[in-house]
């Protein structure tokens, strides 16, 4: 057989996909719907007229994954991928989606509301991220009141991806302060215990005591863009891999030592290069594109072993190759009547 072009792939993409969404009842009345919702986060979406100055909440937006502002750091630079990820677990989980009763639900208004009002609570505060949320929590609430109850269940966990979709902005501190903290003095451990390399740690500084070279773990390089990655990452495969609740918490809970043992080697990698040839070596290192993707390998790598080491056996639920295979039953023994 030939293999398939990328012409074909798409093609065929564009056919099921096509497929599943004429089998949706009610597709008009949510698109006017989603329409709506969208026009009101277009126009009176954002009440900060600060850095960019903009009603929308979409551009908001764009400019926190893009910020264009000079040596400014794109730490919330997934949130371009977030919807494209959740339209394909939902394309993945179609077989799904469309098994269950598929109905107008009004209850359902109760989440679009719940979305308005922490709208409204954001934009009167002037915190577009809540209002975020609200725009997120809102669109899950019109699938469910154009698709029903078993459809909010079901497109639970696509959805919940959303919330990676909320810049951090300034609220990363919080979070990479303790990092940057953890990483160095890991670093410093390792390398007078383990390397036998004199280093000196102050704070969040890594230094030769002879100042040979000197090393600021900025907020850049405490590991938050490679812990968001690798989180994003981890709930992805423990949700499309296994099916067992606990399985999927204890791949959730490993995605944080597999974000700091990958910044960790990439802080090693640099203090040894520059250990054995300088400063401006280290640097090299430390610019280079290649090395900066050494984090997600430990998180690539630990997963695949976690997804072995586990064994999870069972077909998961709802993709592409169809429903689970069933199990054939038991031939019957014959009874006395029928001797």
């Amino acid at each position: 057989m030939q293999p398939q072009s990328d012409v074909g792939i798409l093609e065929e993409f564009r056919i099921k996909f096509m497929e599943a969404w004429e089998k949706l009842p009610n597709r008009g009345f949510f698109l006017v719907l989603l329409g709506i919702w969208m026009v009101l986060f277009q126009f009176l979406g954002n009440s900060t007229q600060g850095y960019i100055k903009t009603d929308s909440l979409f551009v908001w937006l764009y400019n926190a994954y893009n910020p264009v502002e000079e040596h400014a750091i794109a730490e919330d630079a997934h949130g371009n991928l977030i919807p494209f990820l959740v339209l394909g677990l939902l394309f993945w989980k179609r077989k799904e989606l469309l098994a269950v009763p598929l109905r107008t639900w009004w209850p359902a208004l109760s989440l679009v509301g719940a979305g308005l009002l922490l709208h409204l609570l954001g934009y009167a505060v002037q915190q577009t991220r809540v209002s975020a949320v609200g725009f997120f929590v809102g669109v899950y609430g019109l699938t469910g009141l154009a698709w029903g109850p078993g459809w909010l269940v079901r497109s639970f966990f696509p959805f919940f991806l959303f919330a990676f979709a909320v810049p951090m902005g300034s609220l990363a501190e919080s979070i990479s302060f303790p990092l940057r903290i953890l990483v160095c003095r890991l670093v410093e451990f390792i390398s007078h215990y383990v390397l036998a390399i004199d280093l000196v740690r102050d704070g969040t500084q890594l230094r030769n005591p002879v100042e040979h070279y000197q090393y600021e773990v900025a907020a850049a390089c405490s590991g938050i863009r490679s812990l968001m990655a690798t989180m994003l990452l981890g709930i992805v495969y423990a949700f499309v891999a296994f099916t067992a609740w606990w399985k999927r918490g204890l791949v959730l809970l490993m995605t944080l030592p597999f974000a700091v043992l990958g910044n960790l080697l990439r802080m090693l990698m640099i203090v040894i290069t520059a250990e054995i040839w300088g400063q401006a070596a280290g640097n090299s290192v430390h610019d280079n594109t290649y090395f900066s993707l050494v984090p997600y390998i430990p998180a690539i790598v630990g997963l695949l072993l976690m997804g072995r080491w586990l064994g999870e056996a069972e077909t998961p639920r709802g993709g592409a190759g169809g429903n689970s295979p069933t199990v054939p039953s038991r031939p019957v023994a014959p009874s006395a009547a029928n001797l």
